[in-house]
């Protein structure tokens, strides 16, 4: 055979497998656009179902066209029978593979969606329980594909899982406490909590082994899932996200009463109608509960939109009230302590 000839032999196959992998890239790049006009079909509401299928066929077409482009060409080529079963059984492989990779996007994606709709606790835990399950259904479909028998696998499986179980005790037990937390919907994404043992902030993700907290100062705080499901957790979201906001005042003795109060609730009112985070139909409450050493001390009682919203409420009320209070003479007293010095007659 001649240089012509051998050339002519390997240019048809690799020419097959070039345009193989060209067509899968139009026909991706083809399925790409459509989505994309149809999400705008949609109006400005974004299409939740658009990003799954883009995540789903991605690449998808590309290793498709190019399997069917690699198995025309090996009919090209004047390989023996055992060579051609070879490439087959490796096509084959790829092929299933790409199957279980689409069905693991396909399943954590509707398992985001469905977490978008019902506000499901946690996604990380769900989706990467699910990718794994699909990843080991799908070894032993291509194990079974080869002719590899899965039953001692599976038995193998059955005595090293025991064996890894008692091992992994800790893992385990922060696994199944993460699902507990999750089945029984303690803390959600979103909600504000603080521990028993001082630690606070918005729970962003629940894992299969731990839980990651955000605190104020944007410091990110990872608790075993086991830590937290055996702590006395405050979450401050639930029953309801609304919290009340308590302030403590006190008033001199010699002030109006009545006027105290109607004063502070319009003070109130007004901080709880125009200060982002106040609730606007809410009504403030004043309960006078003590008479202190140098002033009579009540309660005021307001409602913010979630936790951190508390903070600019009692702000912008504690300026409102101290201007307001000038403004009509309602003294806010410094503490005084009256002395009555007794004389002894007897002395000089």
């Amino acid at each position: 055979m001649d240089i012509k000839q051998e050339i002519i032999k390997w240019a048809i196959p690799i020419g097959i497998i070039l345009l193989g992998v060209l067509i899968g890239f139009l026909v991706e790049v083809v399925i790409m656009r459509r989505l994309a006009r149809l999400a705008r079909r949609r109006g400005k509401k974004r299409w939740k179902g658009v990003a799954v299928l883009t995540k789903v066929l991605r690449r998808m077409p590309i290793i498709w066209f190019s399997l069917a482009g690699i198995d025309i060409a090996s009919k090209f080529l004047q390989l023996s029978k055992e060579n051609l079963d070879l490439i087959g059984k490796i096509l084959l492989v790829v092929a299933i593979f790409s199957g279980v990779v689409m069905a693991s996007r396909i399943a954590v994606g509707l398992i985001r969606l469905q977490a978008e709709k019902t506000s499901m606790p946690s996604v990380s835990l769900f989706a990467n329980l699910t990718k794994v399950l699909v990843f080991v259904l799908g070894g032993l479909i291509i194990l079974q594909t080869l002719g590899i028998s899965i039953t001692p696998i599976l038995t193998a499986l059955g005595v090293g899982g025991l064996a890894v179980a008692l091992a992994l005790q800790d893992t385990l037990s922060n696994f199944f406490a993460g699902l507990y937390i999750i089945g029984t919907r303690l803390v959600v994404p979103g909600d504000y909590v603080q521990l028993d043992s001082g630690q606070e902030g918005y729970v962003t993700d629940v894992s299969w082994r731990n839980t990651t907290i955000r605190a104020m100062q944007n410091n990110m705080i990872i608790i075993p899932n086991g830590k937290l499901s055996s702590s006395i957790l405050t979450n401050f979201n639930q029953p309801v996200q609304e919290l009340g906001v308590r302030l403590q005042v006190g008033v001199h003795y010699d002030s109006d009463l009545e006027m105290v109060e109607r004063v502070t609730k319009e003070v109130a009112q007004e901080v709880m109608q125009t200060v982002p985070g106040g609730i606007p139909d809410s009504e403030p409450l004043v309960r006078f509960h003590t008479f202190g050493d140098s002033s009579i001390n009540f309660t005021v009682i307001m409602k913010a939109g979630e936790f951190m919203d508390q903070f600019l409420v009692k702000h912008e009320f504690v300026k409102r009230l101290h201007r307001r209070y000038k403004k009509e003479g309602i003294e806010i007293p410094f503490p005084i302590r009256t002395l009555y010095m007794h004389k002894d007659k007897g002395a000089a």
